[in-house]
């Protein structure tokens, strides 16, 4: 890691900032439209939920097994793994209109999410210089953000207007220029790894899948994505029920205010720490939800979008950079694959638990039931808020 020099906007950085900004673009532009997809050739309301979970079950499995080669290996060669194994994955779902083999392909997509999210963060924790790791990791957030707020809406825009074979061509296409930019990446390998290649560490299926330090923290974010999970899964089926056209709105507004806020707020976490801007972000997180509930125009997509995307689109960096801040340079790969973990495992159940309830309740009133999960994250953060005993420094 460049801890030795202050600079954040390095020529790799940039460049990996870039690539992680394609390969969240190519993978969340197909992540909305797999629902109803799978409506459309079939599928039950069960077999809609299990498309997400099967994905989520596979990532978390792997990320233990990442988690440990990040201890020994250098970073250049498990990134280019994770991009190509994503573009030959994605290539292969036009081929069958069987559930099950979707379902199966589905897990192997997750296997690779997986590997590549989890090696792609920590590359970028080792190029932030660690006095920056809000600020750094914020930015590298933003990729992530952008890909997973403003990609949906071309997608749904694709799916809807086009065709899937185009909509996963075009996904392809963008996993390629990922590909290309990893490719012109210098990275750094700290000088742990060096180490741990003369006496390799033993594998731990637990040990490398939870930091104890760093657990708190990943809890809260792993319920943060619980109360999202239900957007990602059932948004565009809810436009189709109430007619609206517009919802790569609530996708695009999403971005543009996570977009603009991220300077700030990532600077607001170095100097105060994640406490009261994770608390303001998921009151607004709630409010957006109950708004998009209860919207019947596009003009309420919008709204809804905007105040979602200053609330949950600025939590998920400030959650990553808390993460990482928990715990030593050498553990951060084990902490950046929780972090990933505690994500999909939201996203993944959210869809289990909200599939079964899916046939009993309205589109809408799971948008209202996974809102108090914010509730949650309210209550949870401003409790390790309490117990703060000195005031927040930058690691």
């Amino acid at each position: 890691m460049s801890s030795d020099s202050n600079q954040l906007w390095t020529w790799p950085f940039i460049f990996l900032v870039l690539a992680n900004l394609f390969t969240f673009m190519s993978f969340q532009m197909l992540l909305p439209n797999l629902p109803p997809y799978i409506e459309s050739i079939g599928g039950s309301e069960l077999q809609i939920g299990l498309v997400t979970t099967m994905f989520s079950i596979a990532a978390i499995l792997i990320r233990p097994f990442i988690g440990h080669l990040l201890t020994t290996s250098a970073r250049k060669t498990l990134v280019l793994i994770g991009a190509v194994s994503l573009l030959a994955i994605t290539l292969l779902y036009p081929i069958t209109q069987v559930i099950v083999l979707v379902l199966i392909i589905r897990f192997a997509h997750g296997i690779a999410w997986g590997w590549s999210t989890t090696a792609n963060g920590t590359a970028a924790v080792d190029l932030v210089p660690r006095r920056r790791v809000g600020e750094g990791m914020g930015y590298f957030g933003l990729s992530i953000t952008i890909g997973m707020i403003m990609a949906p809406s071309f997608g749904i825009y694709l799916f809807q207007n086009y065709t899937f074979d185009l909509l996963i061509w075009i996904s392809a296409g963008l996993g390629m220029i990922a590909i290309v930019l990893f490719t012109l990446t210098s990275f750094t390998t700290p000088e742990s790894v060096y180490e741990n290649r003369k006496i390799k560490p033993r594998f731990s299926f637990f040990g490398s899948l939870i930091e104890k330090k760093s657990a708190y923290p990943a809890l809260v974010t792993f319920l943060t994505t619980f109360g999202y999970g239900s957007i990602v899964t059932y948004i565009v089926i809810f436009g189709v029920e109430q007619g609206l056209d517009g919802v790569f709105l609530f996708y695009f507004f999403n971005a543009l205010l996570a977009t603009v806020s991220r300077p700030i707020t990532g600077k607001y976490f170095d100097k105060h720490g994640p406490w009261k801007l994770i608390m303001i972000c998921s009151a607004l997180s709630f409010i957006a939800m109950w708004l998009l509930a209860w919207a019947d125009s596009n003009v309420d997509l919008m709204i809804s979008g905007a105040l979602f995307g200053a609330g949950y689109g600025s939590m998920m960096p400030a959650f990553q950079a808390w993460v990482i801040s928990k715990t030593t340079v050498d553990r951060s790969g084990i902490a950046n694959g929780m972090f990933y973990s505690s994500i999909d495992l939201g996203i993944g159940l959210s869809a289990l638990v909200l599939g079964l309830v899916y046939s009993f309740v309205e589109t809408a009133d799971l948008f209202k039931l996974s809102s108090f999960m914010f509730l949650i994250v309210i209550f949870l953060t401003w409790k390790d808020y309490r117990k703060q005993t000195e005031p927040w420094q930058p690691a």
